[in-house]
């Protein structure tokens, strides 16, 4: 079965490339494109979209805004695809629910790889901006206590933070994918965090 691809870009020059170059792996259907968040969501609620590749800077609504409207509103993931690698987009996107995180940048194959990570239910982000969001996170978060979670939500918490998507947690600890997915919204009430990549940053910053 193929991945359901939008792609939402207001450069249509990169728009159209992106549509021609995903299009040629067979494991990858581009189902439209969009110019800006807006149309990108209307599309998302209208169709069945397993991911939508965004942009961040777009007119009408732009790719953070999309984010947290896709998501509530839809069951698409999104992977935002940018040029641009600044703090306040990194924070926001990935509060917001995006499962990945990658510049412009990279070669088609890097972008077809996380495309079919997240859609397996990873979450991609780039290394050079993992490591900047790590490092400006503020310093004034606390530290969550670990008596809050019972052994096997620290074992989950950890899995996450190596990477792990939900079916390769339920593999390791021998658990089902919706006692998994439990877990985590076990983890996320707990923590008051809004997303899975959050949990990874703060164990990896030991505030877990």
């Amino acid at each position: 079965m193929s991945i359901r691809l939008l792609i939402c870009d207001d450069d249509a020059l990169i728009r159209e490339s992106l549509r021609i170059i995903l299009s040629m792996d067979e494991e990858i259907e581009v189902i439209d494109v969009a110019e800006n968040g807006l149309k990108a969501l209307d599309i998302c609620i209208k169709n069945i979209i397993d991911i939508v590749l965004l942009d961040i800077r777009m007119p009408l609504m732009n790719g953070v805004d999309a984010t947290r409207e896709i998501i509530n509103k839809t069951k698409s993931k999104v992977i935002i695809l940018t040029t641009f690698d600044e703090d306040e987009y990194i924070k926001e996107a990935l509060s917001n629910g995006a499962s990945g995180y990658i510049l412009k940048n990279n070669p088609p194959d890097k972008i077809i790889n996380t495309i079919k990570l997240v859609a397996s239910g990873n979450n991609v982000m780039e290394e050079s901006v993992f490591n900047k969001f790590k490092e400006n996170m503020s310093y004034n978060e606390e530290k969550i206590d670990t008596s809050l979670f019972t052994e096997r939500e620290l074992e989950i918490i950890k899995a996450i933070s190596e990477g792990m998507s939900n079916k390769e947690i339920s593999a390791k600890l021998f658990i089902s994918e919706g006692t998994v997915k439990n877990y985590i919204t076990n983890i996320l009430d707990k923590t008051g965090l809004n997303h899975r990549t959050q949990i990874a940053i703060y164990y990896i910053k030991g505030k877990v």
